[in-house]
Formats: C-alpha cells, sequence, structure tokens
C-alpha cells in the first residue's frame, strides 16, 4: 500500500503549532525549492532556552504531527543532549537548538541564497 502524500503547507503548519505550543523562539522558515541541489524543501529553524525546553519542542512538534496528519519523523537525531536536535520529515527537516548553539552555527547563513519567513512570536 502507498504511503498517504502529506501536503508540505499542512506539515509546516503543525510543525509551527507544536514549537509554538511550547514557546519555541525564532522560528524561521527557509524555502530551499528554488535552490539546486538541496535535500529537502524547507528547513524550519527555531531555538528552546534549555534542554529541556528543545525537548519539549521536539515531542510537541512529534504528537502534533502524528495527531492531525498520522504521521511521523522518517529521523530524528540529537535528541540524547537536547543542544541541537534535527527532525527530517523528508520535505522538510525541522532544526531544534539551544540559542548559543544557534548562534554558534549560524545555519541560516549557510543558505543565502534560501527565501527566509520569520514567525512572529504570539507571546
Amino acid at each position: 500500500m502507498a504511503k498517504k502524500q502529506i501536503n508540505n503547507d499542512d506539515l509546516l503548519a503543525n510543525i509551527i503549532k507544536g514549537i509554538e505550543e511550547v514557546k519555541g523562539e525564532n522560528i524561521d522558515i527557509l524555502d530551499l525549492r528554488e535552490i539546486d541541489n538541496t535535500v529537502c524543501d524547507y528547513f524550519v529553524i527555531c531555538n528552546g532556552n534549555s534542554n529541556t525546553q528543545v525537548n519539549a519542542i521536539v515531542g510537541s512538534i512529534q504528537k502534533i504531527v502524528s495527531k492531525e496528519l498520522k504521521d511521523k519523523p522518517w529521523h530524528v537525531e540529537g535528541a540524547e543532549n537536547g543542544e541541537w536536535v534535527l527532525m527530517d520529515y523528508v520535505n522538510i527537516v525541522v532544526h531544534v537548538f539551544q540559542r548559543h548553539i544557534r548562534d554558534y552555527y549560524r545555519i541560516e547563513s549557510l543558505w543565502g541564497d534560501a527565501k527566509i519567513t520569520t514567525i512572529e512570536s504570539k507571546y
């Protein structure tokens, strides 16, 4: 049986909802579709203030995406230490950082050609 194709817009909306549920900060969506040889369509980048909050953000995203879309990440990496967790939903890759780790790596700067959309915090 073929797996149901998840709409990128629906997946993005539910990922953002999961981040906002636990007060994730500085949410950026990088649209990579116009860039040659990228591994996915979008990066979603956000940060938390501690390893506990980073892991809460990851858990919230997984819970909401699973409940609303019946989907789960293909791969999750980095949850053990909660400093930088990568969630791979194939077309969308989510990076959840602690603030100081995000400031250090500045991965947004590596994708200078990407269209970046910043989601304003609701609080």
